[in-house]
């Protein structure tokens, strides 16, 4: 295999309302969401979430925890349990805000989670469209910034994709990969660990403060990793984990798992998130074909996996040295040039010549980003989110003699994320050049309204664009239909991601000029 893999990113951005911080950040969240809903829906119904085959409690370790014993914050299929028909999850999303929920048609899903606007981007397959949709992303929340300032009566916002208020609190970027399900689970934490604990070096946002609530003065690596106490668990927003056990793979589940990975941090650089991207899917390729056994990056295991990651991220001069079980010591560099070798080795071995151009780049990119990383940090501030934004914060402290702790420094990481491009000092650099981009303004635009071509989430986005009045919900793996002549609401299963794609069904849809085309051509 390659980099070439069904693969998703939600995050959960920061919202806030300059002056007020006591504002309910749910009512914000609901209020961005229902705005860029309402401009887009043209007048139509929105369809709804689909929440019947939600497990948010399977465990990938062979059980289902208790309901009962669940934190509120797992119950993500709650409207479900609260709603069992369709019409209900309507209603109670209809009279309740903080529920507001809309499938767009990129494919993708905009809504509530707790106190944040999420953006869950379409299912693609290759890094460069993980980077493309979820830049879309940041282009649907700054409309929806818009549109919200634009409307008489609504409290205008900012918002910004970050994970952390600064203050204690810390709200995800997920990645979902799907892999084969095959594949002992046993296995994926045991090599994975040590790669998402070192990966932060070129995956991580950068933060000012250490601490959960940033009270020592100082500049880490990653906004996430020091909310993270545990190795293993389902949890995502307390005792949060480095691997997480959720199995819930919105696909067929003897084939398919779903891994959830929440330990990574929102980038702005696009090489970092194709990085972010491209190195976990081949070292997920290695690890279901059995390379990694037979390869030096197999035998990495740390004796403190949480420590380490605390560790990696307070040491931006990349020197500390994480301790193995064997009795070695490493730097995070040293663990990812481990992990690369394999990689090249891997690919050579498969592919020779004949590799992919997706997974040549990936694997270029990850030798120069660490080979720039072992000889100067910031030579590789063009490319990774932490470098680019310690680089402009010392600045900043040169200039005017700040230390750490200083509160403008603060404010200026802050301003980093802040999705509005004449505000947000990443989207400044990269009109200057200062750092690197990937992909025109046209391609990511065009990713704000159109679906992936190779995924289930062009059936799904095609189905919203061309039927929408008649698609009454949706989800990952189903789009249902309410059609005339039909005495029930018509659902059609999306399980396999490889299918519903243009190629499968563009001709299809073509050919159907209406739902009730669709539905008769696909149940007669």
């Amino acid at each position: 295999m390659t980099v070439r893999r069904v693969v998703g990113i939600e995050t959960e951005y920061g919202i806030s309302v300059p002056g007020d911080p006591g504002a309910n950040p749910m009512l914000l969240s609901a209020q961005v969401v229902n705005a860029y809903a309402t401009a887009t829906a043209g007048g139509r119904s929105r369809p709804r979430w689909d929440y019947e085959d939600e497990a948010p409690l399977r465990d990938a370790r062979g059980f289902e925890v208790d309901r009962a014993r669940a934190h509120p914050s797992q119950l993500t299929d709650a409207p479900r349990r609260a709603a069992p028909n369709a019409s209900d999850v309507v209603s109670a999303e209809t009279e309740d805000p903080t529920m507001a929920n809309v499938i767009l048609t990129n494919g993708a899903r905009f809504y509530v989670d707790h106190a944040h606007p999420e953006y869950s981007s379409p299912e693609v397959l290759t890094p460069r469209d993980a980077v493309r949709w979820d830049r879309a992303g940041e282009l649907i929340l700054l409309e929806s910034l818009r549109r919200v300032a634009a409307t008489p009566g609504l409290t205008p916002v900012t918002i910004y994709k970050n994970n952390t208020d600064g203050k204690g609190a810390s709200y995800g970027t997920h990645e979902n990969y799907l892999m084969n399900r095959a594949t002992p689970f046993g296995d994926v934490v045991r090599h994975l660990t040590p790669f998402f604990v070192s990966r932060q070096v070129f995956t991580g946002a950068g933060r000012v403060g250490l601490g959960q609530d940033s009270r020592e003065a100082g500049f880490q690596i990653s906004q996430r990793a020091d909310f993270f106490e545990v190795e293993v668990g389902l949890e995502t927003t307390m005792k949060r984990p480095i691997i997480n056990t959720r199995d819930e793979p919105h696909a067929t589940v003897e084939k398919y798992r779903r891994l959830h990975v929440i330990v990574g941090d929102a980038t702005m650089c696009e090489v970092a998130t194709l990085l972010k991207v491209g190195t976990t899917s081949l070292v997920l390729a290695m690890l279901e074909d059995g390379w990694l056994e037979r390869s030096p990056a197999g035998d990495l295991p740390l004796t403190e996996p949480v420590r380490a990651l605390h560790e990696v991220s307070h040491d931006p001069g990349l020197t500390h040295l994480v301790r193995l079980r064997d009795g070695r010591r490493m730097s995070a560099v040293q663990l990812q040039w481990a992990y690369l070798e394999a990689a090249k080795a891997y690919v050579e071995d498969r592919y020779g010549a004949d590799v992919d151009a997706d997974t040549a780049e990936v694997l270029a990119r990850w030798e120069q980003v660490l080979g720039r990383l072992e000889t100067d940090v910031f030579s590789a501030a063009r490319e990774v989110d932490w470098i680019a934004k310690m680089r402009l914060l010392e600045g900043y402290r040169s200039r005017d003699g700040l230390d750490w702790d200083n509160a403008r420094l603060q404010a200026v990481d802050l301003q980093w994320s802040d999705v509005r491009p004449e505000k947000g000092l990443h989207r400044k650099l990269a009109e200057r050049g200062q750092v690197e981009t990937l992909l025109g303004e046209e391609e990511v635009r065009h990713a704000v309204d159109h679906p992936p071509t190779d995924t289930r989430a062009y059936f799904r986005g095609e189905c919203l664009a061309r039927y929408g009045a008649r698609v009454a919900a949706a989800s990952w793996d189903s789009v249902i239909f309410d059609v005339a002549g039909r005495g029930a609401l018509q659902r059609v299963p999306t399980l396999e991601p490889l299918r519903g794609t243009r190629e499968h069904v563009g001709a299809l849809l073509d050919r159907c000029e209406t739902a009730e085309d669709l539905v008769a051509a696909l149940t007669g």
